[in-house]
């Protein structure tokens, strides 16, 4: 597959362990080994290419065959992760091949899988897979589109039955599904839930766009998760039908991509358990659906209440192309870069003042199958669509007049050759999950994969070729009369479709006169540090051996601490952090100051405006961020360790850069875009729900409300960035934690330099170190159990459950109640999913969270937390769900959950921390951590041990009693709890009706009493006010009667 693809993913192909490969591509393999990973590409041969050169049709180093029986198989081994394989069942079968009475029934059949099987019952399928500790949903899924459905496994393969097991539950899938009636029963709630889920305003923006754009054709009424009374009476016969038709070893691939000891015997294991099968003698072939092609663009004005922001969407569809040739290849790589270049232009639009747009950007993907669609998509303030579509057809037509400048596109190379490089670097640390993937595309989609050192050298071979006037020309196949479709959404009308039309052919009109001017760029420096600073001493140096990391005290008293590690090649993570943050602001400067970042981001965090840093950092793998939070300041990012030093430069920067609201403009904008985001928080329904629950679980704190338009008027951008300033000024109360492949020979000496020479203030700024004390937010847990139903206006109905637990953790044995509280959590969200989803089928997925505050060395009040489940659900059963779901709890505490239960949570988590351990960022977390958990005190390595031995000894002593002890100790019943149920606003003589359920819900009988007595009083008001209106219209009718005779 390519490495940049026409969907706009980025993937990977990967190096042949096949010898069958001949000719060109098996002979670009690197011959000096020895080089490395930059050296190595940089030094790639350039090639005298064939453009007509087709191909290999057969996917590039993985065994691929069929059996007799039709199926398909692509077996490869593949060391990342260590002892795991991922496992797919691809099925070239989908929603489009349904029938009107079936809409759905693809999707339905993907969900009785899991269910029950001829071997496997009562979703003992998913019960297996956890117990060897494959997670339901992580590791275990599936997925249904309009074409093709996709089964996934990933599974540990440490002991030999493992593998076997795991590739018969996919046989059991190809041909085994039960599709019984109480299966089917059992689902349909699941099914029903998930299709609630996406009625809300994404969801019918979606069903207002699909069939624009897919008109005249079966797609355009066939959305994978289908019609509501399909998916309510849909019989178990209808299934089978659709399940036997279709459902057959020629539409079907099986992919194992995994640390194999070698594929033949994986290979064996496919045919043992799928030779056997065989489908009908004669199945019916996979028709194609067209889409056809029109030449008068389609408009849709589409409004939308409930809409998070005014949008626009500009949509060309057009057949795919497959990569057959090398200059399929090239002609690939020009759109891309025609892609780039204009994401380039709309990028500084949106920031240039009053913008058309907040922002917009031109994607590439694949529509269904066959077909593709190039999209500009763009988000703008309220009624400013007409305005944003104008902006965004401008732009394309400019291309078409002016061109692209080859400056813009060199620009544009790079990072498309920097996107290679590292793909290149990292070719033998690809994730078996990525290549099931790609393997899955090359079989339901044909795309094509030829190899990432033949991909590097064809990049290498002809991006420099390609012209800008080349690029520009991809602007020629978006012609609104190129199967065009425009979608307008806006929370209230203020437009037509006729104005829509109107500015399309004001474009036109502009455009074939000449009238639009050509584009005009800006300068772009070359450096981001002008002059290098002095470099600072180390001043101690301390070996963290039980994590293997290094820790420097620099001269100006920042902390730095380095982990080198071989996981990935071209990746380093990185992560500074300094105690203080919101919660030492009064109310006064709270509003103001959280503005800070969002004003600092787009002035120039690094001394550079956002649309310059782009251009500079062109061809450069680095990134960094920066985050103000309740507690701490943090900065935080990525790169290449070939990018290290543009990182610290950066840092560096960050530190040294006085940001201020001198642009207007900039200001205006920020304002803007805060203002718009409030408005669209009004229109959510869901936001009354997320206020209230805030409110209830940690009180009516400024701290916890959302921002409101008086606080937007009360900002003050000037104190705002006087606040960002003084959050990273001070060296020394920042601490820095590094992992990834670094060499210290050289990444020392540039921390000395870029680190080490940020001057430390002469005075403190936060008055904090690691030895006082920060302020606490002022959360206050509730003291009684409250149970609260918030109603909602919604177009459609929505509910939203949440329950919350705050929990208190014992100071003499934090580290091991954090653990606990995290089994906890585990083990509430397993049994809650077998109960609401696998047993009464009312719910599609559950949550459940754990929360722990204050765990921080710089804090002295008790460690406290909550543990949160929360769901959606069908609005007239919430309350029962609740019931259930209480009751579990209260069961689990009497009688602790099964020996199964446990052992299955051990071993995912077993499973999970080994898969972890093999990324940067699991170090990175854990080292962060370590710094930052109560017990640090000077040495981290030591706080890491002793937050790893509690973890082990928990583990340890992990049974169905420890856990039931946990359960009754940390969330004890005398504990108040909390039930915030989102509902969509009835009326109150609705609510009434209600009553039982709310009072077995629990709550306070006199308040009952009490709305009952009003709504009975309301109600006899209404009648005798309904009474005495009927009087009034009688005797009106009766004079009128008379007046008439």
């Amino acid at each position: 597959m390519a490495l940049v693809s026409e969907d706009n993913s980025k993937t990977v192909s990967l190096i042949s362990e096949d010898n069958s490969n001949t000719g060109e591509e098996q002979s670009l393999v690197s011959k000096d080994k020895s080089k490395t990973g930059e050296q190595s590409f940089r030094s790639l041969e350039i090639l005298k290419l064939d453009m007509d050169k087709e191909f290999d049709k057969q996917p590039f180093g993985v065994d691929y065959g069929k059996l007799e029986n039709g199926l398909v198989y692509y077996v490869k081994c593949n060391s990342k992760p260590k002892q795991r394989a991922a496992l797919a069942l691809a099925v070239k079968v989908g929603s489009v091949l349904e029938e009107e009475d079936e809409r759905g029934v693809a999707h339905i059949v993907e969900h009785l899988a899991f269910s029950a099987t001829k071997k496997y019952t009562n979703h003992n399928i998913v019960k297996f897979l956890e117990s060897i500790g494959a997670e339901f949903g992580a590791c275990q899924n599936a997925s249904t589109s309009e074409d093709e459905t996709i089964y996934e496994l990933f599974v540990p393969i440490d002991k030999p039955e493992l593998l076997s097991e795991a590739i018969e539950v996919l046989a059991e899938f190809s041909s085994e599904i039960r599709l019984a009636k109480e299966d089917l029963e059992k689902e349909r709630g699941a099914v029903m839930e998930e299709y609630r889920k996406d009625r809300d305003a994404d969801g019918r923006i979606l069903d207002d766009y699909w069939p624009l754009v897919l008109q005249g054709s079966k797609y355009a009424e066939r959305l994978p998760i289908g019609l509501e009374n399909v998916i309510k009476t849909v019989s178990c016969q209808t299934l089978k039908q659709f399940y036997q038709k279709w459902y057959h070893m020629s539409n079907m691939a099986v992919i194992a991509v995994g640390d194999f000891s070698d594929t033949k015997s994986v290979i064996e294991l496919i045919k043992t358990h799928f030779g056997h099968k065989h489908s009908a003698l004669d199945p019916p072939p996979i028709p194609q659906f067209p889409v056809p092609s029109h030449e008068d663009p389609r408009f849709s004005y589409f409004v939308e209440p409930e809409a998070s922001e005014s949008a626009v969407c500009i949509n060309y569809t057009m057949p795919a192309v497959e990569l057959k040739t090398v200059r399929d290849y090239k002609e690939m790589l020009v759109r891309c870069l025609f892609r780039s270049a204009l994401n380039r232009r709309f990028f500084r639009i949106s920031r240039r003042k009053d913008p058309p747009y907040f922002s917009c950007s031109i994607g590439s993907y694949g529509l269904v199958r066959k077909v593709k669609a190039h999209a500009i998509e763009s988000t703008c303030k309220e009624k400013g669509t007409l305005e944003a579509l104008e902006s965004m057809l401008t732009e394309v037509a400019r291309v078409r007049l002016h061109g692209f400048t080859e400056r813009e596109i060199s620009v544009c190379k790079a990072r498309l050759m920097s996107s290679i490089e590292s793909e290149y670097i990292e070719r033998d640390q690809v994730e078996s999950t990525s290549l099931q993937y790609e393997y899955s595309g090359h079989f339901t989609d044909n795309r094509a994969i030829i190899g990432i050192e033949y991909e590097a050298q064809l990049y290498k071979s002809l991006l420099p070729d390609i012209s800008a006037s080349e690029v520009s020309k991809i602007a020629e196949t978006l012609w609104t009369s190129c199967s065009c479709s425009i979608q307008i959404v806006e929370p209230r009308a203020s437009a037509t479709t006729d104005d829509m039309k109107n500015i399309v052919m004001k474009i036109n009109k502009l455009e074939k006169e000449s009238s639009i001017t050509p584009w005009e760029d800006e300068h772009v420096p070359e450096e981001i540090v002008d002059s290098k600073p002095n470099a600072g001493d180390i001043v101690q140096q301390l070996e963290h051996e039980n994590i293997k990391a290094t820790e420097l005290i620099l001269s100006n008293g920042m902390r730095v601490c380095y982990k080198c590690t071989d996981f990935y090649n071209d990746q380093v993570l990185f992560n500074g952090f300094s105690y203080g943050g919101l919660s030492e602001l009064p109310e006064s400067m709270y509003f103001t100051s959280i503005m800070g970042s969002s004003f600092a981001k787009e002035i120039g965090l690094f001394g550079h405006r956002p649309s310059v840093l782009m251009d500079m950092l062109a061809g450069k793998r680095v990134g960094l961020n920066i985050s103000i939070s309740s507690y701490k300041r943090a900065f935080y990012g990525s790169c290449s360790p070939f990018y290290l030093e543009t990182a610290l430069q950066l840092i560096y920067k960050l530190f040294t850069t006085n940001v201020t609201p001198d642009d207007e403009v900039i200001i205006e904008r920020v304002m803007q875009v805060l203002e718009e985001s409030i408005v669209a928080q009004e229109r959510d329904p869901h936001t009354p729900y997320y206020n209230r629950s805030r409110e209830i679980n940690y009180g009516k704190s400024y701290f916890f409300r959302p921002f409101t338009r008086s606080d937007h008027q009360k900002v003050d951008p000037l104190k705002a960035c006087e606040y960002f300033n003084s959050c990273f000024k001070d060296p020394s109360t920042f601490t820095l934690v590094i992992v990834g492949n670094i060499d210290p020979t050289t990444a020392v000496p540039l921390i000395q330099q870029y680190l080490g020479g940020i001057q430390k203030p002469p005075n403190p700024i936060f008055h904090l170190n690691n030895n006082e004390c920060i302020k606490g937010l002022p959360y206050e847990f509730p003291k009684t159990t409250i149970r609260e139903i918030v109603w909602s206006p919604m177009k459609e109905e929505q509910c939203r459950v949440g329950i919350s637990f705050p929990i208190e953790l014992n100071k003499e044995t934090t580290e091991e109640e954090i653990n606990y509280a995290g089994f906890l959590s585990q083990l509430l969200e397993n049994k809650l999913m077998q109960l609401l989803r696998f047993k009464h089928g009312q719910i599609y997925s559950l949550s459940v969270s754990d929360y722990v505050y204050d765990d921080l060395p710089c804090l002295t009040r008790d460690i406290r937390g909550v543990i949160r489940i929360s769901f959606s659900c069908d609005p007239k059963v919430s309350l029962k769900l609740v019931n259930l779901a209480l009751n579990e709890i209260l069961r689990l505490r009497k009688e602790g959950p099964l020996d199964e239960d446990v052992s299955s949570m051990l071993e995912i988590s077993k499973r999970s921390q080994e898969e972890a351990m093999e990324h940067n960022s699991y170090w990175l977390g854990n080292i962060v951590g370590s710094y930052q958990s109560r017990i640090y005190s000077g040495d981290v390595g030591a706080s890491y041990k002793i937050s790893g031995e509690a973890r082990s000894r928990v583990k340890k002593t992990l049974t169905p009693l420890t856990m039931q002890e946990a359960l009754q100790r940390i969330m004890p019943h005398k504990n108040p709890h909390t039930v915030v149920i989102l509902m969509p606003q009835i009326s109150w003589f609705e609510r009434l009706r209600l009553f039982s359920q709310w009072n077995s819900l629990g709550i306070d009988p006199k308040i009952l009493a009490a709305i009952a007595g009003l709504a009975v009083l309301a109600l006899g008001l209404r009648r005798h006010s309904q009474k005495s209106q009927r009087n009034r219209l009688s005797l009106s009718d009766n004079s009128t009667r008379k007046a008439s005779v």
